[in-house]
């Protein structure tokens, strides 16, 4: 038997670490003193606490650590832990771009962007439309796009966009639209024809991923701001380049049309 102090320092957890997972039961002592409480360890739950010390480096929570000890199913327990993963993962991406926006708004002198005023025709496309919350958008569009491409095949005409209402920006829910245009728009599950239209609009390019795209969106509008009048209508996106197209995220290309009316 080891004493606690021993146990701790073949696995690396604190005495308090233990202490607090006894308390838990998380990893309980082989053996309490009842007279002393002076807890002891075996030396086969060693490859226990080395599986609790990396699964809490991973923060995973200890609920969760919990039940994957508990879990007898192998398959099973390699599930949560792939869970865990995949969210661990998840945060890392939102936060590589966070970063990579903040290195873009604290650049001393930013580049200007480039405005098009553009003159959009009413056309009818091949859409997808829902009533979305501001959190479920990117899985939303992933499905939409999806069925909208199954829906329309080699028929497409040229990239896919979307228009969004300032409702899903402001008030976190809103209608959005996907689209594919297309000579002879389908309908088909939720893929159905609906017509943009006609539109005047301020147009810049977003280079890169996605993420981040809100530092575009604010210095286009503060283009419009100096140089048009914004007018009521959704903001619409169209995706010139995009996962589709390269696995390359440097060369993804995404234009952001923003409604106007000509003041100059």
């Amino acid at each position: 038997m080891l004493t606690i102090g021993e146990f701790s320092r073949l696995t690396h957890l604190s005495v308090r670490t233990l202490r607090r997972y006894h308390e838990a039961a998380l990893l309980e002592p082989a053996v309490v003193d009842e007279a002393t409480g002076y807890r002891y360890y075996g030396v086969d739950q060693i490859p226990t606490a080395q599986v609790i010390h990396r699964l809490r480096e991973l923060d995973v929570p200890l609920n969760d650590v919990q039940q994957i000890l508990r879990t007898p199913d192998p398959g099973v327990r390699a599930a949560l832990v792939t869970d865990h993963l995949q969210r661990l993962e998840d945060t890392l991406d939102r936060t590589r771009a966070a970063v990579v926006s903040l290195r873009r708004l604290l650049r001393p002198d930013p580049a200007p962007i480039d405005v098009e005023l553009r003159a959009e025709p009413a056309r009818t496309v091949a859409a997808v439309e829902a009533v979305v919350g501001h959190q479920d958008m990117a899985t939303w569009y992933a499905g939409a796009m999806a069925e909208l491409e199954a829906a329309v095949g080699a028929a497409v005409t040229g990239p896919p966009g979307g228009c969004y209402d300032n409702a899903l920006f402001e008030q976190e829910r809103g209608h959005a639209v996907v689209y594919l245009p297309t000579a002879a728009p389908p309908r088909t599950g939720r893929v159905h024809p609906t017509t943009l239209p006609a539109a005047e609009l301020a147009v810049t390019t977003h280079v890169g991923e996605h993420d981040g795209i809100e530092v575009t969106y604010g210095e286009l509008g503060t283009w419009v701001v100096e140089n048009a009048m914004s007018v009521a209508g959704p903001v619409r996106e169209r995706y010139v380049v995009g996962p589709r197209d390269t696995s390359d995220p440097a060369a993804w290309r995404t234009e952001i049309g923003w409604p106007v009316f000509r003041v100059t």
